[in-house]
């Protein structure tokens, strides 16, 4: 007999999150201290407040919901600040079972102070290591452009995260508004990414429909796909996603907030799920979204009645899809399988 879901399981169940951004999974007490030091003043003045300020209610679509990152982003702007953050980040994954953590942020956005991009990289990636050796969490980093910015930008921003390829850097991705902001016009960001072995994703099919998504895998060259909610739209698009085993990272809330998903229950993830997509559970922006793994682990369960068996395979599915070199890879796969293994018949 399968085990009964709670979430003292689902933190036991080892996984993998392939989605989170950097600058949306601040700690509200660590906003109001990073503020105090650069005098700068939050919405509100105690972590409670600020953590109800900062979760996205309200928002009329995926613009409304990117806007809250202004506030976030006032704080990260010395290398200090961008280690804390990320450390703390790869901390709180850690107490959640998260084996496997990819972070991704746009350093362009973090050089407001005097940074240079290459410091703006170096510190996360600092932060993180520390995560690594306290409890044990991989974290890795994904440099992001963004769809507004010129492509020259982009191409630059690529250029970075090579450079930090194999210092802690394992892909390249583009984000922001969808809009009005084809990902075709970055293709020469992509191709340098891919020409000097970086994995690269691309958010899409979130803000827009299925052609976004098109763009993203024929212009860009992407192996997994950020969101793809509206990925069903073009079932032979679907089709030829599914059989090029393209990951689709999933993040049920923030599609719900910004209007990607009517509602957890009409979310795709059970549709492609059941047509056996390579789908992975993730989280996008812990703050905005006031979610952690395990919940969104939850949500499948008790609004897509996900069983556990299916959520242990889109946890291995997380690992098998993560941007590392193959060995690592595979040993994360085979603990995690293990893992699951006994917690069947524990």
């Amino acid at each position: 007999m399968p085990p009964v879901i709670t979430r003292t399981l689902l933190e036991r169940l080892p996984k993998a999150e392939l989605h989170c951004h950097l600058d949306g999974s601040l700690r509200p007490a660590t906003m109001l201290e990073l503020a105090r030091d650069v005098h700068y003043r939050m919405p509100r003045d105690d972590a409670e407040a600020l953590a109800d300020y900062m979760l996205v209610r309200d928002a009329r679509n995926l613009e409304d919901y990117l806007a809250r990152f202004d506030t976030t982003l006032a704080v990260m702007q010395t290398g200090e600040s961008l280690e804390r953050v990320a450390y703390e980040l790869a901390e709180d994954a850690a107490r959640e079972g998260v084996r496997y953590l990819e972070v991704r942020y746009a350093p362009i956005l973090n050089v407001r102070g005097g940074l240079s991009l290459g410091q703006a990289v170096e510190a996360p990636l600092k932060g993180l290591a520390m995560a690594e050796r306290e409890y044990g969490i991989v974290a890795r980093v994904l440099v992001c452009s963004l769809r507004h910015l010129p492509p020259a930008t982009s191409l630059d921003l690529a250029r970075l995260a090579v450079d930090f390829k194999g210092d802690g850097v394992v892909g390249f991705d583009l984000a922001g508004g969808e809009a009005g902001h084809p990902a075709a016009d970055h293709a020469d960001a992509f191709r340098h990414a891919r020409a000097h072995g970086l994995a690269c994703t691309c958010h899409a099919g979130e803000g827009d429909g299925a052609q976004s998504v098109w763009q993203a895998v024929h212009n860009c060259g992407a192996s997994r796909i950020g969101h793809a909610t509206r990925l069903f739209e073009d079932p032979a698009l679907t089709e030829e996603v599914n059989q090029s085993r393209i990951a689709l990272e999933i993040c049920l809330t923030s599609n719900v907030q910004t209007h990607a998903a009517a509602s957890y229950e009409s979310h795709p993830l059970r549709q492609y799920y059941d047509q056996g997509l390579n789908v992975v559970l993730n989280t996008d922006n812990r703050l905005m979204s006031g979610v952690n793994l395990v919940d969104e682990y939850l949500h499948a369960a008790r609004q897509l009645d996900f069983t556990f068996d299916e959520l242990a395979g889109m946890a291995l599915n997380g690992f098998e899809s993560a941007f590392l070199p193959p060995a690592e890879r595979d040993r994360l796969v085979q603990r995690a399988r293990a893992d699951i293994e006994a917690l069947r018949h524990a």
